[in-house]
């Protein structure tokens, strides 16, 4: 049985099996442990019944925005599921729990980015009720001399957006400077 519990410090020494995903963003431990300081009851991470790990929402999401302008929101930074435990309904799960806290947090929506070349990514969270809000140029650093690639910057209402508002498509793509 998949245990969900709260990502610890620990855990940053036992998931390279997840990370180590081409489609996966890497940071340094420096920034998973401000995430985990700061907004740790977004930080989850998935055990199989032998200990290990399957996958982890670095929710490490994070609340974040102005509640004046409507924009206070949940923040998926990053969501990964290591490849032998994918198609499990994992990574729907732990969508599930980062909008429950997000709604207990009074957020107006649930944000993440993706790769535009990441279908079976886009169109998970497109069955989970997501849709693009607007398309970030040259987000996504390339190596090798490839160019950046763009993104996704996907939404989904949340209850506090009665109008929903928070997802209403932009006409024109931006640029990652041009991000709050």
């Amino acid at each position: 049985m998949t245990t969900l519990r709260a990502f610890t410090c620990d855990d940053l020494f036992r998931f390279n099996n997840i990370n180590l995903d081409p489609l996966t963003e890497t940071y340094g431990i420096p920034f998973y442990l401000q995430y985990l300081a700061h907004w740790p009851e977004y930080f989850i991470v998935a055990e199989a019944p032998g200990g290990e790990l399957m996958g982890y929402s670095e929710f490490m999401g994070k609340a974040e925005g102005s509640v004046a302008r409507e924009e206070w929101h949940g923040h998926v930074t990053a969501l990964s599921v290591a490849p032998e435990f994918r198609r499990l309904g994992l990574a729907a799960k732990l969508m599930e729990l980062l909008e429950e806290i997000s709604e207990k947090k009074g957020g107006f929506f649930v944000d993440l980015f993706v790769r535009v070349s990441n279908q079976v990514a886009v169109n998970m969270y497109k069955q989970l009720g997501y849709s693009v809000y607007r398309t970030v140029l040259e987000y996504y650093s390339a190596s090798s001399g490839e160019p950046d690639e763009d993104a996704y910057d996907m939404r989904k209402a949340l209850s506090r957006d009665t109008e929903k508002k928070s997802v209403i498509p932009l006409p024109h793509p931006v640029r990652p400077e041009d991000i709050e």
